[in-house]
Order: structure tokens, then C-alpha cells, then sequence
């Protein structure tokens, strides 16, 4: 069984992104991330991304709404940073309050400075498999997990257990694309689906992105499969000093003995998000500059 390593294949990509940033002239790629409100999640996942922008080179601004923006006034400021040439990359933190549309937000952003991939527009150039779609920066990181992995995936049977439109969805859209990546025979399955158990095990390559600890069993796994845990799931343990552990959707110890090769959680999937954003966004940079 091969553990397959989100932290190093993550570092290799963003240390060839700080060398290219490096030898850039001009002005660096630039980020805008906008959060609003206070959400303990947001604030950690938007001062990651900034941290590890700051130590690539890249410039990073963050802007902060209460709760209480009004729809105009967040709509009016992504606007402003849609104009803005010095301004390459736009991310719009979620959750956003419930008086306001995370697709309407979405939306809204330049699908050229999209670097989250969550425009229509890009999600419409993944579908038609057009090289210049932003892609959500989750799934883009499955995709090198098992191309740096050596995990081939042309014919083989590919299952996605969530349908999400930040993960499951494009993942299986990657998946299955006429490509050196993809050209996989694809089932997206879910929540409704009769017989999941049957489903999963039909699988060459599993992905579990539903958001349910432990939801992947052992007896749901064939043997030999290359298995992809997408789930960040808090369950308690009084062990830890949080009162808390980080698990994923995939009973890993039970499943990892059947497996081919598996990512572990946390350290799998997690760092490759950010790492598929800092390319996303030095993208946007060059695609600006030409």
C-alpha cells in the first residue's frame, strides 16, 4: 500500500511556482481574497492561503465585510476588483450570510480572475473540455495526486461519491475528459444512491467527497483501488487538546490495508487545494499580462 503524500507533492508545486514568480519582471501576481464575517474556518483557511502566497512571492490583499454587508455593497466592491488591473486573482471566502447568494457572488467575479473555477463561465469550459477554464482548485488537485501518484486512469473505472459543485462534480468531469488525465469510464454516486456499497466497489479509483466520517468502509472497497479521501470531518476525541480529530470520509485504517494506494487525512487532498490556487492564480497573472 502506497501512502500517497498531499504534503510533498504540494511542496514540489509550489516551489516550482516561487521559481517561476522569481523570475518574473514587473510586478508580482496579486490575490484579493474578501471574506465576510467572522466564520473560525474562514479566517484560517484565508490566512493560510496568504501565508503561503506571501512565502511564493506572491502579493495577497484581504478584505473583510461584517455580516451585515448588503448584497450591493459586496457586489459593488467585487466589481472594483474586476476593473482593477493590479489585481489578477479574486477569492470570495464561503460561507457567505444567508442573505446573500454564494452563486450571484460567484457569478459576479471576472471568469478571467476566477481562481476558485466557481464562475458558470469556467465551469462551462471544463464541461467543454477548453484548456483555458479556471478549475475548482480541489478537484485540479485530485488530478495531480494521481498524476504524480503514477496512477494511470485512462479506462479505468472511476467512481466520485459526492456531487457537489466544488468537488464532486468537476471531479468527475476531469475524470472522465478526452485527456492524458482523465479518459476514465465514470459513476457519480451520492447520498440517494441504492446499494452504494456495490457502486464503490466497482471502482478502480474511488473518490470520497461527501462529507461523512467514516462513510467508506472496508467492505465497500475492492481490492487494489486507488482510494481519494476529500472529507475534512471533526469527531470528538477526548485525547486531543482541541476535544477533537480530524478525520475523512474513508475508515482509513481498515481500508488501507485493501488498497492500491490511498491519501491519508489530514495531509492528502487538504494541501493540494491551496497549492492548485497559487497556480491558479499565477494563470491569471500571465494570462492578464499577455
Amino acid at each position: 500500500m502506497e501512502l500517497i503524500d498531499g504534503n510533498a507533492i504540494s511542496r514540489a508545486i509550489l516551489d516550482e511556482i516561487k521559481a517561476e514568480v522569481a523570475a518574473l519582471s514587473g510586478p508580482p501576481p496579486s490575490v484579493t481574497f474578501v471574506r465576510v464575517g467572522e466564520d473560525p474556518a474562514s479566517v484560517f483557511y484565508v490566512g493560510k492561503k496568504q501565508k503561503v502566497a506571501a512565502e511564493l512571492g506572491i502579493e495577497s490583499r484581504l478584505q473583510t465585510f461584517p455580516e451585515s454587508v448588503t448584497r450591493e455593497e459586496l457586489l459593488g466592491f467585487i466589481d472594483q476588483l474586476n476593473a482593477d488591473p493590479g489585481v489578477h486573482g479574486i477569492l470570495v471566502q464561503a460561507p457567505l450570510p444567508d442573505h446573500i447568494s454564494e452563486r450571484e457572488v460567484f457569478n459576479r467575479v471576472h471568469p478571467d480572475k476566477d481562481v476558485d473555477g466557481f464562475n458558470a463561465t469556467n465551469v462551462g469550459r471544463l464541461c467543454q473540455e477548453d484548456p483555458s477554464a479556471f478549475v475548482s482548485c480541489t478537484p485540479a488537485g485530485i488530478i495531480e495526486l494521481l498524476q504524480r501518484s503514477g496512477v494511470e486512469t485512462s479506462g479505468k473505472n472511476a467512481v466520485v461519491v459526492g456531487r457537489s459543485l466544488i468537488v464532486g462534480k468537476p471531479a468527475a468531469l476531469l475524470l472522465v475528459m478526452k485527456a492524458a488525465t482523465g479518459n476514465a469510464t465514470v459513476t457519480i454516486a451520492h447520498s440517494r444512491t441504492d446499494d452504494l456499497a456495490a457502486v464503490c466497489r466497482q471502482a478502480d479509483i474511488l473518490v470520497a467527497a461527501i462529507g461523512r466520517a467514516g462513510l467508506i468502509t472496508a467492505d465497500m472497497v475492492k481490492e487494489g483501488a486507488v482510494v481519494i479521501d476529500v472529507g475534512i470531518n471533526r469527531v470528538d476525541d477526548a485525547t486531543k487538546k482541541k476535544g477533537y480529530r480530524i478525520v475523512g470520509d474513508v475508515d482509513f485504517d481498515a481500508v488501507a490495508p485493501k488498497c492500491r494506494a490511498i491519501t491519508p487525512v489530514p495531509g492528502g487532498v487538504g494541501p493540494m487545494t491551496v497549492a492548485m490556487l497559487m497556480k491558479n492564480t499565477l494563470s491569471a497573472y500571465k494570462r492578464q499580462q499577455a
